[in-house]
This record gives structure tokens, C-alpha cells and sequence, in this order.
């Protein structure tokens, strides 16, 4: 999409198949998205080149996903002063969980908000950047109303054909 809202960075692809679900929620609501490859110990200078850039290119939130050490939120965190969005990925022998405290004990002054492990932090990632976004397009804002009443109502759709198959 042009003129992206949102970089969606991975440090590695196969990270991939996790931060597409992300990318998938954000072209649901209509939001633009880049997506980029950049490990914080690799390249370590086009990962901070990547995120120092990002806010003149019209970015307005940044979503970085990685395993293991993760310090890919944190590397980008420090180089702007944008929003940043971290999702642990799964692997390595601790599952991810080494990921969620790298990204979760940020030094103060340094912040990265940090979602669940997996798919369900990359969805989360996005609806995230989408509710910021939101707060200055009541179209965005509309949208989240109606997506969080679907939801209820495919909850309540599920009860009712429940009790009608023990009925």
C-alpha cells in the first residue's frame, strides 16, 4: 500500500508467517503497512538507519518482532521517538519467553509496549497501532466499534448454537 502508516520489522523471515497476521489485521481496517527484515545484531546499522528514517517517511507506529535475545524493539526504540509495538516470537529452547522479558525490561525512558507471543501478539500488535491511529481518525475509530461488536456477536452466535446442540 503507499504511503505506509505502519513498519512492521522482523529480525529474521522466518518470523514471517507470525508477522504477517499482524499485516493482515492492519489491511483489514484499511491501514497501509511496510514490512522489512533488519536483525538489531546482524545489521545492526541499517536496523537503526530503518527506525531514524521511519517518522520522516510518514510512519507513525512501528511494530518489530523477534526471538530469542529480541532486542530488535529496543534497538529501534532508541533511535526513535515514535511508538513502538513488540512481539515476542516463539523458539530457541525457552519458546519465546526469553523474547517477552527482553522486550518487557526496557530501561526507563525507553519504552516498548509488548504483546502476547506469536500470532496472537502480532494481531494484537496491529489492533494496537490501529486504536493509536484512531485517536485522530474517527473513521479508524468507527471501524474498531463495529470490529469489537462482531466479535460479541460471532461469541454469541457460537453460545446459542451451543445450547441449541444440547437442547
Amino acid at each position: 500500500m503507499a504511503n505506509p502508516q505502519v513498519l512492521i520489522v522482523m529480525g529474521s523471515d522466518s518470523d514471517l508467517p507470525i508477522m504477517e497476521e499482524g499485516a493482515k489485521v492492519l489491511a483489514e481496517f484499511g491501514v497501509s503497512c511496510e514490512m522489512r527484515i533488519s536483525s538489531a545484531h546482524r545489521c545492526p546499522r541499517k536496523t537503526a538507519a530503518l527506525a531514524a528514517g521511519a517518522a520522516g517517511r510518514g510512519i507513525k507506529v512501528i511494530i518489530a518482532g523477534a526471538g530469542m535475545a529480541a532486542h530488535l524493539a529496543g534497538v529501534i526504540a532508541a533511535e526513535t521517538t515514535l511508538p513502538i509495538i513488540g512481539v515476542p516470537i516463539g523458539g530457541g529452547s525457552l519458546n519465546g519467553v526469553d523474547a517477552l522479558y527482553a522486550m518487557v525490561q526496557m530501561p526507563a525512558g525507553i519504552p516498548v509496549a509488548t504483546m502476547a507471543i506469536g500470532k496472537a501478539g502480532a494481531k494484537n500488535a496491529a489492533l494496537f497501532a490501529i486504536q493509536m491511529l484512531a485517536l485522530h481518525d474517527a473513521g479508524l475509530a468507527a471501524a474498531l466499534v463495529s470490529h469489537r461488536e462482531k466479535m460479541a456477536h460471532e461469541v454469541e452466535a457460537k453460545d446459542q448454537a451451543l445450547q441449541a446442540s444440547r437442547s
